[in-house]
C-alpha cells in the first residue's frame, strides 16, 4: 500500500474517534470536579466544599461540549462553501424570493 492512501483513512479514524470521546470527556470531567470536592471536602471538613468540586466537573464538561460544538460548527461552514452545495442555496433563494411576490 502506498503511504499517501493510508494517511486519509486514519485521519477519518481519528476524527471518528474524536467524536466519539465527548461523552467519555463528559463523564470523566464531571468525576474529576467530584475527586476534587472530596479532596477539598477532606481538606476543609466542610461538607458544602464538595459542590464546588462538582460545579468544576459539571463547567469543565459543558466546555468540553462547547469546543466540540465549535468544532463542528467550523467544519460544517467549511463545507457550506464547497460549491457541491452551493447550487441548491441558490436555487432555494430564488424560489423564495418568487414567493415573497404572491399575496395572500
Amino acid at each position: 500500500m502506498d503511504k499517501k492512501e493510508e494517511i486519509p483513512k486514519m485521519k477519518k479514524l481519528v476524527e471518528a474517534a474524536d467524536g466519539l470521546s465527548l461523552g467519555i470527556s463528559m463523564v470523566v470531567a464531571v468525576l474529576m470536579g467530584v475527586a476534587i470536592g472530596i479532596g477539598l471536602q477532606k481538606l476543609t471538613g466542610a461538607w458544602w466544599t464538595l459542590w464546588i468540586g462538582v460545579f468544576i466537573g459539571v463547567g469543565a464538561a459543558i466546555s468540553n461540549v462547547y469546543k466540540a460544538y465549535a468544532k463542528q460548527k467550523k467544519v460544517l461552514d467549511k463545507l457550506a462553501q464547497d460549491p457541491r452545495y452551493t447550487y441548491k442555496k441558490e436555487q432555494q433563494e430564488k424560489y423564495d424570493a418568487e414567493d415573497d411576490d404572491d399575496k395572500y
